[in-house]
């Protein structure tokens, strides 16, 4: 297939361009900045400079694809209305890219929520307004599926792993792991209780890959394989770096060095979800050591000094 992929210098998105260029697609992946040009043309994909404000550009790509990989800006709405405008009527698929933070829970990292939501289920937001945009921009997607797209969505939970593009780094794991660098300690929110769903980059990338060749329209999937509490992440990058025991700090203490907003739902949320439809569906079957063991074994710590 001949696609179009935005985010093409992002740890998605150059993950998953790599996914399907070895498995013979072709991939224009849009990017910002012309100084990426080479590096991006390095791993196979042809460079569409612009952004996702350029409608006009976005709609022709769209058009003349086979398919397109929303892996920007997931609240950019103006992005994803001309990428279905550029769809409209064709039946071709668009996979747009969300996250399980829809669904989280402000914990403080004082506790774990015990309800689990599964993507087999009606899907509903959390009570903050960010989470409800994010979750009306899924549903703006999944309405293309009215005007002659094959529309999925794929909400992310916490990647891990070494990005296969030109980002190699991700967020939350990286941010931990700075943060120890920094204080000479692990550190984790509050009491560290708070667990999210976790992926492997490698089984996220197969799963885009599955559904732009097999979902049916409408789908949803979470993109999960186990979950991990973040005092256990914080344990194990406190092996690796030689730092010992972790240790907990308050919401504020967090919020001071990081910014209320990560501080709050990056690292101290909890987000627990099912991967059953993607499974189901389209017989994904994750095989990546999990986020722990990838810390103890294969993360590479030079990125994050």
């Amino acid at each position: 297939m001949n696609l179009f992929l935005t985010g093409a210098t992002g740890f998605i998105g150059g993950s998953i361009a790599h996914q399907l260029t070895q498995t013979g697609h072709h991939v224009r992946g849009l990017i910002r900045s012309p100084a990426d040009a080479d590096a991006v043309a390095a791993l196979g994909i042809v460079p569409v400079v612009g952004s996702l404000d350029d409608a006009a550009l976005l709609g022709l790509e769209a058009e003349a694809s086979d398919g397109v990989i929303n892996a920007a800006d997931s609240m950019h709405r103006a992005g994803l209305e001309a990428l279905i405008d550029g769809l409209r009527g064709s039946s071709k698929p668009l996979l747009h890219t969300s996250g399980i933070g829809m669904v989280s829970r402000d914990v403080a990292g004082d506790r774990t929520v015990d309800q689990i939501v599964d993507d087999a289920e009606p899907v509903a937001p959390g009570p903050h307004p960010a989470q409800h945009a994010l979750r009306e921009q899924e549903l703006r997607a999944l309405g293309a599926v009215t005007q002659g797209v094959r529309a999925v969505v794929l909400s992310n939970s916490l990647i891990y792993g070494t990005g296969l593009g030109v980002a190699r780094d991700s967020v939350q794991v990286p941010m931990m792991v700075r943060i120890a660098q920094q204080t000479g300690e692990a550190r984790f929110v509050g009491h560290g209780l708070n667990r999210w769903s976790t992926v492997h980059i490698a089984d996220m990338s197969t799963l885009y890959r599955l559904a732009l060749e097999e979902a049916p329209a409408g789908s949803f999937y979470f993109v999960e394989n186990g979950e991990v509490a973040f005092a256990e992440i914080a344990a194990a990058i406190g092996r690796r770096l030689g730092l010992g025991e972790p240790h907990g700090w308050s919401l504020d203490e967090a919020s001071a060095m990081l910014g209320e907003i990560p501080a709050r739902f990056l690292l101290g949320s909890d987000a627990r979800v099912r991967a059953t439809a993607a499974r189901r569906d389209l017989g994904w079957s994750p095989s990546q050591m999990s986020v722990t063991d990838w810390i103890a074994t294969e993360m590479p710590l030079q990125r994050h000094a």
